[in-house]
This record gives C-alpha cells, sequence and structure tokens, in this order.
C-alpha cells in the first residue's frame, strides 16, 4: 500500500511540473519612416497582425511561454535560446521572434505575437507553427508558412506557401497565389486573379473579378462560383 501512495505522489508531482507554465509579456516599437517592406520571422506561437492607417511606428507585443520550469532556468533558457528583436536595415524593418529550436528539447517555449503596422507597408512573413491572422494590409502579402491555420483579409495582393492548415482569404484588391500542401482553402471577394496549386483538401473559391486557375487540386471537392473571368480546371 505504501509503494502505491508513494508511486501516486510521484505521478501527481510529474503532472503538476507538465502544467507549470512562466509567461511574459514584452513590449517592441519602431519608427516606420522610411521603411517600405517589413519582414516578420516567427517560430512556434500564434501570429496576428494588422495594418491601421494612420500609424507610424510598429508595435509589437509578444506573450512569451516557456513550460514545466523554475524561475531561473526560464532566465537562462531566455537569455540563451530565445530571439525577440525588431529593427531596421535600410529600408525593411525586420521582426524575429522564436526559440532555437534543438532537436533534444521537447519542452520548447512559444512566442504568440500581436503586432500593428501601418497599413501601407509590404508584409512578408516567415512563420514556424501556430495560428495566422492577417487584416487591412494594403501593400504586398506574402506568407510562407509551416503548420498552423491561416486567415487574411481586407488586403492587396497574397502570395502563400503552406505546408498543412486550412486557409480562409477574403476580400483581396489583387491577385491572389496559394500553393498548400494541406487543408481546406476558402477564398472570396478577390479583385484580380486566384491561383491555386493544392495537395488535399476541398476548395472553394467564391466572387472572382478576374481569372480562376486550378493548377492542381489533389484530393478533395472543389468548387468555383461567381466568376467573372475564365476557369482554368486540371485535366482529369
Amino acid at each position: 500500500m505504501r509503494s502505491l501512495i508513494v508511486m501516486a505522489m510521484f505521478v501527481a508531482s510529474l503532472t503538476h511540473a507538465a502544467w507549470t507554465e512562466h509567461t511574459e509579456i514584452r513590449n517592441l516599437q519602431l519608427a516606420a519612416d522610411g521603411i517600405t517592406v517589413f519582414e516578420v520571422d516567427a517560430g512556434a506561437g500564434s501570429l496576428t497582425i494588422k495594418g491601421l492607417p494612420d500609424i507610424q511606428d510598429i508595435t509589437v507585443k509578444a506573450m512569451i511561454r516557456v513550460p514545466g520550469k523554475d524561475a531561473d532556468s526560464v532566465k537562462k533558457i531566455m537569455a540563451s535560446d530565445m530571439t525577440l528583436v525588431l529593427d531596421k536595415v535600410r529600408d525593411h524593418a525586420r521582426l524575429e521572434a522564436a526559440f532555437d529550436g534543438r532537436f533534444w528539447r521537447h519542452d520548447q517555449g512559444s512566442i504568440d505575437l500581436e503586432v500593428a503596422m501601418p497599413a501601407g507597408l509590404a508584409l512578408s512573413v516567415k512563420d514556424g507553427s501556430g495560428s495566422i491572422d492577417i487584416s487591412d494590409i494594403a501593400g504586398f502579402v506574402t506568407i510562407d508558412d509551416g503548420s498552423g491555420s491561416i486567415i487574411v483579409s481586407n488586403i492587396g495582393h497574397l502570395n502563400i506557401d503552406d505546408g498543412s492548415g486550412s486557409i480562409e482569404v477574403s476580400a483581396a484588391t489583387g491577385d491572389v497565389s496559394i500553393e498548400d500542401g494541406s487543408g481546406g482553402i476558402t477564398v472570396r471577394q478577390v479583385g484580380g486573379d486566384v491561383i491555386i496549386d493544392d495537395g488535399s483538401g476541398g476548395i472553394d473559391v467564391v466572387d472572382v473579378e478576374h481569372d480562376v486557375i486550378i493548377v492542381d487540386d489533389g484530393s478533395g471537392s472543389l468548387s468555383v462560383s461567381d466568376i467573372r473571368g475564365a476557369v482554368h480546371k486540371p485535366k482529369t
């Protein structure tokens, strides 16, 4: 009986340790004067970017999460393994936010990002994992994503290269190009062309001003409607 009690206490201790998480918020700000392109390189964690017409700065709220560590260990990990930098090189602003992905560490930290930027800048995003939500960007938007859902709304031109996860695009004034590994794709209200090359997952395209080109629809349903231009589908 005693051994069972000790074992139960040990398991409970492990369970408690697994749920321990250090969280910390850091705020970054950079003047956008002279900036034409904003580049984001993010690791694990959610990413929300919103364009605003009347602001002159790029602002970032970073929620840092490091699971299962005591205070001293957290400080060491954040000092040695975490990158969180917002800086400027010529006409490019760059945000880097990630933990060093060492193969032996299974409890890697993550950084959730909330970003506000001038709406007229071009935006380039490289993301490891986690959801992405981008809205109200008038410039060209490029997304290179590993995994996680993507929602993009009220933007100019858009180019997405995605590994896995659902994609939702709405209200684009220019062209939309999507290359996707797996996950459903929904595209609505596009003022230019739509080009989709998909591995697997359903595709739903509605309300496009110009042409729709489906390079490959892989596996999954395909629905295309309310298209003012031509529709090109892969030969079966």
